[in-house]
């Protein structure tokens, strides 16, 4: 839940593209960060707080070294601090470590050390890591003979790279943890993601689980738990830094809120011809569907994924929706003719693979909905669908969520018994990128945060498929505005949490579609009644205009399509509202945004 990088070249001096990268993945959350560049003695930075802070502890003259590592850390052992920042030493000051993941038996590693006389410094799993490349150097190990021995007595989930004094060799390891190599022109680099680096180059190896890299000026060299070399495939990224960029938004995340168009357009591309009324997604070729479908996901996958199981049962196919967290296949109904569909941003969150890689054992079949490209759950699932939606930085979904929600769309298509077009639904799909735009162009919801910013609390409520919204919209408010917001079907709000409903408490109702808003309008009746504000998001204003305080209207494009619109004005107020109250929206405090620890 944190990020790496590293980097050894001959043109380049390590000290700026560590710095650079750790700038860079600044918004995957992160607590503290430090850095480690090798020369003939080993420079180690680090400080508690923001990359700013540590620009400030490394002095103005030059730093010399041209291999080096560098980590943005986001807490799981001790606090935030200085000593407990990354990189960790041994004891001697000649090896320095960082480490994304949780290692399991670290307490055991530690006692064992510190009988043999190591003394520890920090409150983290990771520093057993030094001393263990230490006691192996002093047993007559070669560097890299020392550093796969440590990694090899370690349990839990890693991805952890080491650099010495004297040399200008990287070495690097992964396992349940993100790693990925880059080949530049002038240098070689690892991260946890693509953009700490893809500014110097767009060529990359991912590495797989239980393989190690030892990465110098001449070159890469992967190999096996073994020490057999791994031939490896190099991959393009297709996107340029500038994708990664703010474009002049004053945050990532509002960026990517107006980016939605786009990204829906790019999902949608060469898989829905309108004319012809047909959704091919071509990946998925020869996914051939049996049994009983079954989503695993976590947070806002996990909403996106309410709404795919809801379309698929929709077609007739029995599926369920599960939190990855939560999933247990010794106690559920998984086999053979199973198909467990993980939904995850990243491919590498850490609960979710849990979940798909015990599907996998019990032989059901997989698929990944992911963004990302070489991604862990893209290359261990039987079939991946990529949602195209391009880097997003802010660590609060938005771009992502829309997009999971159009390729699931099309998937419950794919995956329907009765394979007939149909047409309504894909002129619908094909009009959202439009719609969305109209929506992002009119949009009165800064006025209405405005109106509500010191509001007590926030409640969302919706029926259907409005309920994984409501879900969402809360969600989003209590990502980035740190207030309390509370996301409903709309039927349970008189079971409990009407309790709690006052005259600051704003209710966000979503009543759109013709079936469910007459029952959504009565519970805005209930709310209303205890002196609670109401906005309806709707598709149909002068039916809800007498009952709402506020309107944020969308436009009517059917019970499926019209909740990916109305999610786009939730995603507005939240953002407006924690803008006024001056938050941190593309870093909310406590989260990260790739969460790879469970």
């Amino acid at each position: 839940m944190c990020g790496i990088i590293g980097y050894t070249g001959t043109d380049r001096g390590a000290i700026d593209v560590l710095m650079n990268g750790l700038s860079s993945l600044e918004y995957r959350g992160y607590d503290s960060a430090g850095v480690a560049v090798a020369d003939s003695s080993l420079a180690v930075f680090k400080r508690e707080g923001e990359v700013s802070a540590l620009e400030t502890a490394i002095p103005d003259d030059d730093i010399g070294g041209t291999a080096g590592i560098g980590h943005t850390r986001w807490s799981t052992h001790g606090p935030p601090s200085d000593t407990n920042a990354h990189p960790h030493t041994d004891c001697t000051g000649d090896v320095a470590v960082v480490h994304n993941g949780i290692i399991e038996n670290y307490r055991t590693l530690q006692s064992e050390l510190e009988a043999d006389g190591h003394t520890f410094n920090s409150d983290t799993d990771t520093e057993v890591v030094p001393h263990l490349i230490e006691t192996a150097l002093a047993e007559g190990a070669t560097r890299e003979e020392a550093f796969r021995q440590a990694v090899q007595r370690l349990e839990g989930s890693y991805a952890v790279a080491a650099v010495f004094e004297g040399d200008e060799t990287v070495y690097a390891a992964r396992n349940e943890s993100p790693l990925v190599l880059g080949l530049g022109d002038d240098g070689y680099y690892l991260a946890s993601d693509v953009p700490a680096f893809i500014e110097y180059t767009d060529r990359v190896v991912y590495l797989e689980d239980g393989q190690f890299a030892r990465v110098n000026p001449s070159g890469i060299v992967v190999t096996d738990e073994q020490g057999a070399i791994v031939e490896t495939a190099v991959e393009t990224i297709s996107w340029d830094p500038e994708d990664a960029g703010k474009s002049g938004y004053d945050h990532y995340m509002l960026k990517e809120i107006h980016e939605q168009p786009t990204a829906i357009r790019k999902c949608l591309r060469e898989r829905v011809t309108e004319m012809e009324g047909s959704i091919t997604v071509s990946e998925l070729a020869d996914l051939e569907r049996q049994g009983p479908v079954q989503f695993v996901a976590c947070g806002t996958s996990y909403h996106a994924a309410l709404y795919g199981a809801r379309l698929l049962r929709e077609q007739g196919v029995p599926a369920q929706c599960y939190l990855a967290s939560e999933y247990d296949v010794e106690s559920l109904p998984v086999g053979n003719e199973t198909l467990v569909v993980g939904v995850t941003q990243s491919g590498e969150t850490a609960d979710t693979m849990r979940a798909l890689r015990a599907a996998n054992r019990v032989g059901a079949s997989t698929l990944a909905l992911t963004n990302v490209v070489g991604s862990s759950a893209a290359r261990e699932c039987d079939h991946v669908m990529y949602i195209r939606a391009g880097p997003e930085i802010g660590v609060a979904a938005t771009k992502t969520f829309a997009s999971q929600q159009v390729a699931l769309a099309m998937l419950s298509q794919v995956l329907s018994p009765d394979r007939t077009p149909e047409t309504d639904f894909i002129k619908r799909l094909r009009t959202l990128p439009d719609r969305i735009q109209r929506i992002l162009d009119e949009s009165n919801a800064q006025a209405i945060a405005e109106t509500y910013v010191d509001a007590d609390a926030y409640f969302f409520i919706g029926r259907g498929y409005n309920t994984p919204v409501a879900l969402e919209g809360a969600l989003k408010m209590k990502e980035i505005t740190y207030k309390h917001a509370e996301g409903f079907a709309a039927g349970e709000l008189k079971h409990g949490p009407l309790a709690l409903v006052t005259e600051a408490t704003p209710v966000f109702a979503i009543v759109t579609g013709e079936s469910n808003a007459a029952r959504t309008i009565g519970n805005i009746k209930e709310v209303e009644a205890r002196g609670a504000p109401v906005v309806a998001v709707t598709d149909s204003p002068s039916d809800v205009d007498q009952y709402a305080d506020h309107i944020l209207e969308v436009p009517s494009s059917g019970p499926r399509c019209t909740p990916i619109l109305s999610n786009i004005q939730l995603q507005l107020v939240s953002y407006w509202v924690a803008n006024q109250l001056g938050r941190s929206i593309d870093k909310p405090r406590n989260l990260a945004k790739s969460v790879t620890v469970e």
